[in-house]
């Protein structure tokens, strides 16, 4: 028996990297997966392999959630095809191009930047929520970027502050429902994302982190599972650290 047997997630962005791993931790605690991607159809036909072959349940949903146009021809699709949600990861985000100093933003890395990890995020949770049985969860993967101080972080840190308001307060409209809503503040983990790091910024991340280590994906969605059970029944409205201890 899994934590999420009879269960059905919708995870974005999970054709790599975090979501990608979340699908399949998700998938393995017996949760039937949703797994949208916006360009990378290949890779997203690969997690779904994985997860019919260790015995799970996958469906692709294609949808780029910078447009309200196809997020909602997304969630359109899904009323077709699943009977309800009961679970929401809002995974699909992206940086800001680097580490870009003020002068050296541009309104479309602005732009590109809220579109995705705020504008995107808030309106596939209204889609989801349209969707999502009482007691559902909602789980959004913020950054440590919304807490810390750091030269460059400025468009990539308030997009995910973003996130974090709309968790505290999108808890108190959703609790009458049962419906929970967490944000997770990750921090420096193994990904394409950080893989475009320069070495020496990275070594100097990594000496910031108390368990002297970078992150893995899979310390994230194992929280990632916890939040979408039966187990984080009492937590809502919450901005957790998964980050190797580090704070500041």
């Amino acid at each position: 028996m899994g934590k999420l047997d009879g269960k059905t997630a919708l995870v974005t962005g999970a054709s790599r990297g975090i979501g990608a791993m979340i699908a399949k931790t998700l998938a393995r605690e017996g949760a039937r997966v949703v797994i949208n991607y916006a360009q990378s159809r290949d890779r997203a036909e690969q997690v779904a392999a994985e997860i019919e072959a260790a015995g799970g349940q996958a469906l692709l949903a294609a949808a780029d959630v910078t447009d309200l146009a196809q997020i909602d021809g997304m969630f359109a699709d899904l009323k077709g095809r699943i009977d309800g949600l009961d679970i929401l990861v809002n995974n699909a985000g992206r940086g800001s191009g680097g580490f870009p100093h003020l002068d050296q933003v541009t309104a479309e890395n602005y732009d590109a930047t809220f579109n995705l990890n705020t504008r995107g995020l808030f309106f596939v949770t209204q889609g989801a929520v349209r969707m999502m049985r009482d007691n559902g969860r909602i789980i959004i993967i913020s950054s440590m970027a919304a807490r810390i101080r750091m030269p460059g972080l400025s468009i990539y840190a308030a997009s995910k502050a973003a996130a974090d308001a709309f968790t505290r307060n999108l808890s108190m409209e959703l609790a009458p429902r049962g419906i929970t809503i967490n944000s997770m503040n990750v921090g420096t983990v193994e990904t394409e994302m950080t893989s475009r790091i320069e070495p020496d910024t990275l070594k100097r991340l990594v000496g910031m982190i108390p368990m002297g280590r970078i992150g893995q994906t899979r310390d994230v969605a194992d929280v990632a599972v916890f939040l979408a059970s039966e187990e984080s029944r009492w937590l809502t409205g919450e901005e957790l650290a998964v980050a190797g201890g580090r704070y500041i």
